[in-house]
């Protein structure tokens, strides 16, 4: 089954038709009433407000339905090759990847992705996303949910805490996204993550993992 072509304006139409009916009902009505009133009350001035009263009609307030219109949130700006941003540096990615002209910024929580193309609109392979501050209280909440679950494991990288997992396992039909979480300083971590495309390049888990603690070692700290 499918609407009519005219089904809207149809609609409408026969709500101001209705609406006009209403409104005429309601001033014969009026006048019925008034000419029903004994004659001393209509002289003793009553006949100025109440067919007011009756025949008012009170417009509901406008309602607004456009959806808010998206707006992309803040980016670090030019970064040149992206390896310095926010309060980190990154000293080591593997070869081949460049940063995607792309970030993100809210505060104290930022993030940069590279590929192999330097394309802003294409897929990432790797990202590191900064959670500084309060943010951080977000990201060991998170990594304490994970050591509940017994999904992933404590690790160390460089000397320095840090956590080991698979994040979105089976969301996407692959095997989810490998991520490593490396804390830099009391309360800044980095979350360095491979999407599942640049992780089945890479052929092995070995690899994968080798991969992700070589840029959480090579990660430092400008704060």
């Amino acid at each position: 089954m499918h609407a009519a072509p005219d089904l809207l304006d149809r609609v409408v139409a026969g709500a101001r038709s209705r609406r006009r009916r209403l409104t005429a009902t309601a001033a014969a009505l009026s006048v019925a009433v008034i000419a029903a009133m004994p004659v001393g009350y209509v002289a003793a001035g009553s006949l100025a407000t109440f067919p007011d009263q009756v025949t008012a009609t009170v417009e509901p307030p406008a309602i607004d339905d456009t959806p808010p219109m998206r707006s992309d949130p803040p980016d670090l700006g030019d970064l040149g090759d992206g390896r310095e941003f926010g309060h980190v540096k990154v000293g080591y990615l593997p070869k081949r990847l460049q940063w995607k002209h792309w970030s993100i910024d809210f505060g104290d929580k930022y993030s940069v992705t590279y590929d192999y193309k330097g394309d802003k609109n294409g897929f990432y392979c790797v990202q590191v996303y900064m959670y500084e501050n309060d943010a951080s209280l977000e990201l060991t909440d998170r990594i304490q949910m994970y050591r509940s679950e017994e999904d992933g494991e404590d690790v160390t990288v460089g000397g320095r805490a840090g956590y080991l997992v698979i994040q979105n396992v089976g969301e996407d039909g692959m095997k989810g996204t490998p991520t490593l979480f490396v804390q830099l300083k009391e309360r800044q971590w980095a979350e360095i993550s491979f999407s599942p495309t640049y992780a089945k390049d890479l052929r092995s888990a070995t690899r994968v993992e080798a991969e992700l603690r070589r840029i959480g070692q090579g990660l430092s700290s400008t704060l």
